[in-house]
């Protein structure tokens, strides 16, 4: 069974959406990935379809393979089976699956609201709660999947509700600004609420067509990203954003999940995870290296050399980057693997 991860912060511009493009490729040369694009701005499909996104969604061949229209039999109430979509894979990244976005996604909200909340009391709802889940389910099924990403949009909707609902682990992105440290507050609240509602309506949901995911997605880290280094290390405006944003992960935050079920057990962190305060790992802008690496559809530490296009010491500052990028991404990726046995 694929383990099911979302990264989710209902602040915008944590780059989330980079984080699960970087995580996931680098996953996928170990293990089949799938990436679920739920945001309906659809930046993840963006990045991954590149040259390919508006043709992707005008082909009769592919315009239905998204996660709207993949679940579309369900919330239009035909009398159909949800069945795994097509999905598409970069050229070096084979073993990348991307389930695509579509940008009326959210049209869905309203009627999720009502399933979510009638306690299944109207039956033609009853279905709703567990469709997008059986489509991640199905898709995993198809292409042998070992990890699932899960991309949302920064608010707190139905959608967004049910999707975390249907992951086995999540991750906290952050920017070191003080408005992540707000959103922590925000999140320490909310992600409870969310895990009770579950609790409660598990049952309820047990007898349609598409059950509940069992369990309550466990925290297996946050991402500190957007910042820039000066002498090896955070310049001097960020680095009291990000040892707040550690202090407050791995205090008022972790205790109020932690009450609710939603982490593993204290043996399962490793104590060098829990020294460095549950942090995945710290990234910073990627500088020049980003528009190189958009250019050609890869992430910064796929660039080739000749991919790069300098030379003299421009070239060997950027080679440097893109290594300390890889060995970043390395690491965290080496941390998730471990923590995700657990969830």
């Amino acid at each position: 069974m694929a383990k099911r991860v979302v990264i989710f912060n209902h602040k915008g511009g944590v780059s989330k959406t980079t984080s699960i493009y970087n995580i996931g490729w680098m996953l996928s040369k170990t293990h089949n990935v799938l990436v679920v694009d739920a945001d309906p701005q659809c930046n993840l499909s963006s990045l991954i379809l590149g040259e390919n996104f508006e043709k992707y969604y005008l082909e009769s061949s592919t315009k239905l393979h998204n996660i709207k229209d993949g679940v579309q039999v369900a919330f239009a109430g035909k009398p159909y089976p949800i069945e795994a979509v097509q999905c598409f894979s970069p050229e070096r990244s084979p073993s990348l699956f991307l389930l695509a976005g579509h940008a009326n996604l959210s049209e869905y909200d309203a009627a999720l609201v009502y399933a979510q909340t009638s306690n299944n009391a109207i039956i033609t709802l009853q279905n709703l709660p567990g469709a997008l889940s059986e489509l991640i389910r199905l898709t995993e099924e198809k292409y042998e999947i070992d990890y699932t990403l899960i991309d949302l949009n920064p608010g707190l909707s139905a959608i967004n509700q049910n999707l975390f609902l249907a992951s086995h682990a999540f991750i906290v992105p952050t920017n070191p600004d003080p408005f992540s440290v707000m959103a922590i507050d925000t999140l320490k609240n909310v992600l409870p609420k969310w895990v009770s509602w579950k609790k409660n309506a598990i049952q309820l949901f047990s007898d349609s067509a598409y059950p509940l995911l069992e369990g309550e997605p466990k925290f297996v880290g946050s991402l500190i990203q957007r910042f820039n280094v000066r002498n090896g290390r955070a310049a001097r405006p960020y680095r009291d954003n990000i040892d707040e944003i550690k202090n407050k992960i791995s205090s008022e935050f972790f205790e109020a999940i932690s009450r609710a079920g939603m982490t593993l057990n204290q043996h399962e962190y490793s104590l060098n995870f829990v020294s460095e305060r549950y942090c995945l790992g710290e990234i910073p802008d990627f500088q020049g290296l980003l528009p190189k690496s958009h250019q050609i559809g890869v992430p910064v530490y796929e660039l080739l050399d000749a991919e790069i296009h300098e030379t003299g010491t421009v070239l060997d500052d950027m080679k440097n980057n893109r290594e300390r990028f890889k060995n970043k991404f390395e690491s965290i990726n080496e941390k998730l693997i471990t923590l995700l046995t657990y969830a």
